[in-house]
């Protein structure tokens, strides 16, 4: 790692303006998050021109892939903000060696997944929500994703990892280049090659290990980018649970949302495969608004953990309101506009299917309702994990998927059947956004005694 270049960071991102640095590292993260977002809505639209049941598999699959990724996104993120406070505070080593931990372990564990969930398909497939008509599709799907597991939990700690070393340029080249690839092969292997769902499942594959390669080059050789050398795994105990303190609100956020979405696949099998499918596609749309909101905080964390390490702590109030300013009037543009082409959104990915159609506008709609309070959810959770707060950093990120919307998918559709389900999202939202209000407030009066 080049020392001279490393100091030249570490001093733009505690001394030049915030707003500027924010910018800088947003950029390529807002297009990371939006390639990304945009190659699953390709997976969704090329596998919904199969039928009905083919897109509710998405969905359903779906589940397990957020799962995977919560498991990743709780070493990634551990690791990556304690590399990131370490750097701030100029301790080398330290960042090398939670750096190599994580990339080791992350693969394990990844290991580990794909041979249970390749041994345990079926059963998994049913757990998170299928019927039996969707589940043939699901586990073609699921195949590939459960083969690309270690390579898809290492893709996102090693994106992690340099988005808090203030690289967010060369994290954006892997994910990037996975996801273009992602959208040039879906078609060619679920149409062109006769794979059906399979072949998206092969897509999803094959980029998550592009991706992978060109961000295992990038750690390795960038001058001033921390490498993944074997010398420098030196798991401890003491690491370890640092990592899991500061990790298990992404665990939270990212798992509950696993179970919550299994959950509401669950609920509305009731209402037949439409409903299904019907629900996976605006899940789908919401989360590419919300990778712009995502992306943008992603440019705003290491600006935090650096600062907060160094004691900075009017810079991070600055950046943090910043973000939540901007971050709340681009949901507002995109949400206004979303609103007025909801129809013609839901008509896109399943042009066939009435009932798909009916039930997917409405939901639609409810949730661009609530979607401009994600603006301050989302920074307020990226900010309270980012500085260490694990515990009010975890019931921030598990508010909105989890400790509100489990019991409110229980309570709303047995009083109003499917408009409950459909309208369950966006209550969970308003109750998730005055939690994080309380929670956040208090973290500031707290920094203020400092």
């Amino acid at each position: 790692m080049n020392e001279d270049k490393s100091e030249l960071r570490n001093e733009m991102i505690l001394n030049s303006p915030v707003e500027s640095i924010i910018l800088k590292l947003a950029v390529p993260t807002i297009i990371s998050m939006l390639i990304t977002s945009i190659y699953n809505m390709a997976d969704t639209f090329f596998v919904s021109q199969i039928g009905t049941s083919a897109s509710g598999a998405i969905g359903i699959v779906f589940s397990a892939m957020m799962m995977i990724q919560a498991i990743a996104f709780t070493i990634g993120m551990g690791a990556g903000n304690n590399i990131a406070r370490f750097l701030g505070s100029g301790n080398m080593d330290m960042a090398k060696k939670y750096c190599s931990v994580s990339w080791f372990t992350g693969f394990a564990v990844g290991c580990i997944i794909a041979i249970i969930g390749l041994v345990y398909m079926h059963d998994i497939v049913m757990i998170l929500g299928s019927t039996e008509t969707i589940a043939v599709y699901a586990e073609e799907y699921a195949k590939y994703i459960f083969i690309a597991s270690p390579f898809m939990m290492c893709s996102i700690i090693m994106n992690t990892s340099l988005r808090f070393q203030g690289l967010a340029f060369y994290a954006m080249c892997g994910i990037m280049t996975g996801g273009i690839l992602n959208i040039i092969l879906d078609p060619v292997f679920i149409f062109a090659m006769d794979m059906g769902t399979s072949g998206a499942g092969l897509a999803t594959g094959i980029s998550q290990f592009i991706s992978f390669c060109i961000l295992l080059f990038m750690c390795g050789t960038r001058e001033e980018a921390i490498s993944i050398r074997f010398k420098d795994f030196k798991p401890s105990k003491k690491i370890y649970i640092s990592i899991i303190y500061t990790g298990i609100p992404s665990m939270a956020r990212q798992g509950i949302s696993s179970i919550s979405t299994a959950i509401l696949n669950a609920a509305a099998g009731s209402y037949g495969d439409a409903a299904i499918a019907a629900l996976s596609i605006v899940s789908r749309f919401t989360m590419f608004i919300n990778s712009v909101v995502v992306g943008f905080g992603q440019g705003f964390q290491p600006v935090c953990s650096f600062n907060f390490g160094a004691g900075k702590y009017d810079r991070v109030r600055k950046a943090f309101w910043f973000c939540v300013k901007v971050s709340t009037c681009v949901l507002l543009v995109l949400c206004i506009v979303s609103m007025f082409l909801s129809n013609n959104i839901i008509v896109f990915f399943r042009k066939d299917d009435i009932e798909v159609i009916e039930i997917g506008t409405f939901a639609l709609r409810a949730h661009l309702c609530a979607m401009p309070l994600w603006g301050y959810y989302t920074i307020s959770n990226m900010f309270s994990q980012s500085i260490g707060y694990g515990f009010r950093a975890s019931l921030i990120a598990c508010a909105r998927q989890g400790l509100f919307l489990i019991p409110v998918l229980f309570i709303l559709p047995y009083f109003f059947g499917i408009t409950g389900l459909q309208i369950a999202q966006p209550v969970s939202d308003v109750l998730a956004f005055i939690l994080a209000f309380i929670l956040v407030n208090n973290i500031f009066k707290e920094i203020k005694k400092r």
